[in-house]
């Protein structure tokens, strides 16, 4: 049964030896993670990249209702964390949790390969309850691996970083070419592979014992107490299987997705006031700002986010590509991050040691203010656009390039800052709440994608008044301008107003943060 894959490890496994050996300066554990990531995120990117495109060109969905699906699906994965952080906290612990994920990820991956709405649904809702239990374990692992105040942390949570992009930077032009070449379910199961072969890595890491005692059950005697003949392990894993159902139809009737962010906010709010009454004084200054931050990755995410959605329809119909498809592009990012990430965690090392190192506020705002300015560029693209209503994909490819320098100023340090900020007994939770960032983000991206879908040649809320004249001044185009020319050139207007509009407003917000950093730096007590 699949509970024994998962629930059933030796018991050699938990007389483990310490974590003390070291590879390239981390600790080894670090390696075997890296690449478990790596591969959990190909299948992950592989099919995020294929799935907007095969709505709309497959499925034969409308934008809105791609973009609808599209953000539900990515929202959820992210809320689904807090659950499954919480559950790994109390009573699975970080491995099983990990391996439950897996498991549920790869038959999603595979089942898409069914053409039929209920595999099509019942797919998302299996990825989503899986990288509930997937996603904030492994990284709360690798936090796992440093002590508290090692100087190593935010060096070994960007080559962790590092990890991630491999596998979203192949993923997309690998799973892009399989379902161009042979068909759209030649491309999920590649997607699938991918998470099959990053159990089989995490598999790898505890048979050779790299992780010492670190992510073992918490409560071996809560674990096994029995509910129905069950222990409650066992029935957390049938529980995770019985509740795919549950978001599969959510995700099918996304129209009414807002109810269940205010049901979230409501718990996850109660939640957070119940650990900052359990907490110190120091723990909960520090757990102030972990939310500070979040806030500023949820800004961050609902605009980065157009990459899997409004952006790839943009480089599908007003972008001159060379060399890669719309789908490919969903690779260019995740390709500078692979050139860029070992440079900043050797800057961040190297500041280090001569106690230069930006603290963690001023890089949130410094990421922003990137971020913005990619999508800045983006907007300026309006002044190569020929008369197909295309534009050069050389301000694709800047664009990108500008807003993943503001990714690595912002990600991998909120992941390190997380395990830092968080009070002990609660990492995994925390952690979840880190990544629903990511659930309000893609929910606030869909609708901002929706934003740039055009009908009966209106334009967009950003065309008029002030952001009307920001969008003329980085733009160049004119509503009167842009209803004259056909519709190809109003559909470019459209993305373009809103990737100027939101460029400028991250920006102002960034170099807010900047202004209010040395206030959060002392609310950090110590963490840098």
């Amino acid at each position: 049964m699949i509970w024994k894959y998962i629930a059933n490890q030796s018991k050699t496994e938990q007389m483990n030896t310490s974590n003390s050996n070291e590879a390239f300066g981390h600790p080894k554990g670090l390696i075997y993670l890296f690449f478990a990531e790596l591969w959990e995120r190909f299948s992950f990117y592989g099919m995020r990249a294929l799935l907007v495109l095969y709505m709309t060109k497959q499925l034969l969905f409308t934008d809105d209702m791609a973009f609808g699906v599209y953000a539900a699906y990515m929202s959820l994965v992210y809320v689904t964390p807090m659950i499954g952080g919480i559950l790994a906290d109390k009573i699975l612990g970080f491995r099983k949790a990990i391996l439950l994920g897996g498991v549920l990820m790869a038959l999603g991956h595979f089942f898409l390969t069914f053409e039929h709405p209920v595999f099509f649904y019942g797919s998302l809702g299996l990825i989503i309850v899986g990288n509930g239990f997937f996603k904030p374990n492994i990284s709360s692992f690798v936090g796992d691996l440093y002590k508290q105040g090692d100087s190593r942390r935010d060096s070994g949570f960007t080559i962790f970083y590092l990890g991630i992009n491999l596998g979203a930077a192949i993923a997309p032009l690998a799973c892009a070419w399989f379902a161009e070449s042979y068909g759209w379910h030649y491309g999920f199961v590649l997607a699938g592979i991918g998470m099959i072969a990053g159990l089989l890595v995490f598999k790898n890491g505890l048979k050779n014992n790299v992780f010492g005692t670190k992510g073992l059950v918490p409560d071996e005697s809560l674990y096994n107490q029995k509910y129905f003949g069950l222990s409650k392990g066992k029935c957390i894993i049938l529980s995770a299987f019985l509740v795919v159902p549950l978001f599969g139809i959510i995700v099918k009737f996304h129209e009414f997705e807002h109810y269940l962010v205010w049901i979230v906010s409501a718990l996850l709010l109660l939640y957070i006031i119940f650990i900052l009454r359990s907490v110190s004084a120091i723990e909960k200054k520090r757990l102030k700002v972990a939310l500070y931050f979040t806030v500023l990755y949820t800004l961050f995410s609902a605009i980065f986010e157009q990459a899997g959605s409004s952006l790839t329809l943009f480089a599908d119909r007003n972008v001159n590509l060379i060399g890669m498809d719309a789908a490919g592009t969903n690779s260019i990012n995740a390709g500078f991050i692979i050139l860029f990430a070992i440079p900043f965690s050797m800057l961040w090392t190297y500041l280090s040691k001569r106690k230069r190192n930006p603290n963690s506020a001023v890089k949130f705002s410094l990421g922003l203010i990137f971020l913005g300015l990619g999508f800045i560029v983006f907007a300026l693209s309006a002044n190569s656009v020929d008369e197909f209503a295309k534009t050069s994909m050389l301000y694709l490819v800047v664009g990108y390039l500008v807003l993943t320098i503001g990714e690595l100023f912002l990600s991998p340090i909120g992941l390190s800052k997380m395990t830092e900020l968080s009070p002990l007994k609660y990492i995994a939770f925390i952690m979840g709440v880190w990544f629903s960032a990511n659930f309000y983000g893609h929910y606030f991206a869909g609708k901002i994608a929706m934003l740039t879908t055009v009908s009966n040649g209106e334009t967009n809320m950003f065309t008029k008044g002030v952001f009307g004249e920001i969008v003329e001044f980085i733009t160049g185009i004119t509503p009167e301008i842009a209803i004259q020319n056909s519709e190809n050139f109003q559909q470019l207007y459209s993305y373009l107003a809103v990737y100027a509009s939101f460029g400028v407003i991250s920006v102002i917000v960034g170099i807010f943060a900047l202004l209010i950093s040395p206030v959060i730096k002392k609310m950090m007590s110590g963490v840098h």
